[in-house]
């Protein structure tokens, strides 16, 4: 445990290094097609197979596309693909007004992702420590201060509604983030180099 704590210290020292490898991402004709490819599967996970529970409430597993996208190509592109596919999702199926903390909250999932993937190697441990710092910061913090600030609902009424949705989450899409990204994982690595 302390291990990986230590671990993590590291990486968050070697952070601004990292952002500005990921920053070379957007000048990449490969880097921009393989993110805009996944930004599209995103979009269409996100109007096939989103339930809405309610107008505060949703069920997505969009967020796997954001995962492979940050392991690729790490949190600068994946975040802006995240204010990319938020807008555009945004367009084609609105769920209440726009609001751009939802934008912001894109853009910080994918970043977060990026930071923890990003030319990483996969392991159950990091995807859970993604996913949950994600639940954390944005499902359970952000996400009910934005609602909060549209429908004047009290914010500890809507994070108390979003945990248990969260705990059940939290197990399911790290397990099924951790199956697709070791499964990408392996397909680059059988690429040959260009």
């Amino acid at each position: 445990m302390f291990k990986n704590l230590r671990g993590i210290a590291y990486e968050l020292k070697s952070l601004p290094q990292m952002i500005r490898t990921s920053a070379l991402e957007v000048k990449r004709i490969h880097s921009l097609t393989g993110a805009a490819m996944l930004a599209a599967l995103n979009i269409i996970l996100h109007q096939m197979f989103t339930v809405i529970v309610s107008l505060t409430q949703i069920v997505s597993f969009a967020f796997v596309t954001v995962g492979v996208s940050g392991m690729l190509y790490g949190p600068v592109l994946t975040g802006m693909i995240g204010i990319a596919t938020d807008i555009i999702k945004y367009l084609l199926k609105p769920n209440g007004g726009y609001f751009p903390g939802f934008t912001l909250n894109e853009f910080l999932a994918g970043f977060l992702h990026g930071v923890f993937l990003y030319k990483k190697q996969i392991t159950l441990s990091r995807v859970f420590f993604t996913r949950l710092t994600v639940v954390l910061i944005i499902n359970l913090c952000l996400t009910p201060m934005w609602l909060s600030m549209m429908y004047g609902k009290a914010f500890i009424v809507l994070v108390s509604a979003r945990i248990l949705k969260n705990l059940i989450m939290l197990p399911i899409g790290t397990l099924l983030m951790y199956f697709v990204l070791k499964k990408v994982s392996e397909m680059k690595s059988l690429k040959p180099n260009c």
